[in-house]
């Protein structure tokens, strides 16, 4: 499995790849064609993401101490987004979700490129998949804390 750093860096070397923001945003479009889609009982108005321009509904599951997204959008240029968002997060523990710095954002100069309105659909992106690595962190802390004080009550009557 690659570490948040090591897919960033592959991003942005695909990007570089690229001389001008028009062949990005073809890329980012060729991108899209691969992001892992949302199931469609899950395109339920709690998994839109507010913020957004368009419609994105994002859905995480925590499976063998792992978030996995998935995702659709109504526009291809944000699905494309979310698709990075998804291949840097999924797969990775909820604390590396939390704690990620994003920085192939600012190297591939997508911020820069974006208008107002998705440059702010992109945090609400963010935004969304770190509250939801926030969410299942904090159950598996209460969890081992559960644990631990049954753990600890079970040594206590021994």
């Amino acid at each position: 499995m690659k570490s948040i750093q090591a897919i960033q860096e592959e991003i942005v070397t695909e990007f570089e790849l690229y001389d001008d923001w028009m062949d990005k945003y073809n890329y980012l479009i060729e991108l899209s064609r691969d992001l892992p889609l949302i199931d469609t009982k899950l395109k339920v108005k709690e998994n839109l993401i507010h913020g957004c321009q368009s419609k994105v509904w994002l859905n995480a599951e925590f499976r063998d101490g792992m978030l996995n997204f998935t995702a659709d959008s109504d526009a291809i240029i944000t699905k494309g987004i979310i698709s990075l968002l998804i291949r840097v997060l999924s797969n990775k523990t909820a604390s590396d979700v939390m704690h990620a710095d994003l920085w192939f954002i600012d190297r591939i100069g997508l911020r820069e490129n974006l208008s107002p309105t998705r440059s702010n659909g992109l945090l609400a992106m963010i935004k969304q998949m770190k509250l939801y690595a926030l969410a299942y962190h904090t159950r598996e802390q209460q969890k081992e804390g559960t644990r631990d004080m049954r753990l600890g009550t079970s040594e206590r009557h021994n």
